[in-house]
């Protein structure tokens, strides 16, 4: 028996990153993780499998809604309850806190930056599944991120767009502090 399409697209990273990288995430995207896993198998699967017991309870299955419904909703939590334990199995909890040089862009940094028409643009570089983008959360294999890595203010960078190529320059690096 093979694999469902969905089952073989939960392993396979972004373009570009090679097969086995970890999956950055930071403490915050890591407990939400948790908490959406927690919260399927000990919340809303439970309470799914019931109404699927009964429906299944009533007869003719065929023309029973709650039960199809249930029995589809059965097999989405499944499959995202797959692909969360295998993200957290292979999440690398990068806390920026704890970045010692923090002169230099790394994951979890908040960097502003200048574009060519002298606007600045502030992201935060976060895990895949943490990004969005409308919040200024930027993965760190995304473009954008890619570029910044390992950057100073200072540097100006070619950033590659649909557009064509861009330079960007680095204006500022921050690293949250840790709580004392």
């Amino acid at each position: 028996m093979s694999a469902a399409p969905d089952d073989d697209d939960e392993e396979d990273g972004p373009p570009g990153v090679p097969a086995g990288t970890p999956f950055y995430m930071t403490p915050e995207g890591h407990a939400a993780m948790q908490a959406e896993l927690h919260q399927l198998w000990h919340g809303e699967r439970p309470k799914v499998t019931e109404i699927v017991s009964w429906a299944a309870a009533l007869g003719d299955r065929s023309e029973n809604a709650d039960y199809q419904y249930g029995k589809r909703r059965l097999r989405e939590i499944d499959r995202r309850v797959r692909f969360l334990r295998r993200r957290l199995d292979r999440a690398e909890v990068v806390d920026a806190r704890d970045q010692k040089r923090r002169d230099q862009v790394f994951f979890g940094a908040t960097v502003t930056y200048a574009r060519e028409d002298d606007t600045e643009v502030t992201v935060t570089i976060v895990g895949m599944e943490e990004a969005v983008a409308e919040q200024g959360r930027i993965s760190w294999v995304s473009p954008v991120a890619r570029t910044l890595l390992g950057k100073r203010v200072g540097d100006v960078v070619k950033l590659r767009t649909p557009s064509g190529v861009e330079e960007i320059e680095v204006v500022k690096i921050f690293y949250p502090e840790r709580d004392a």
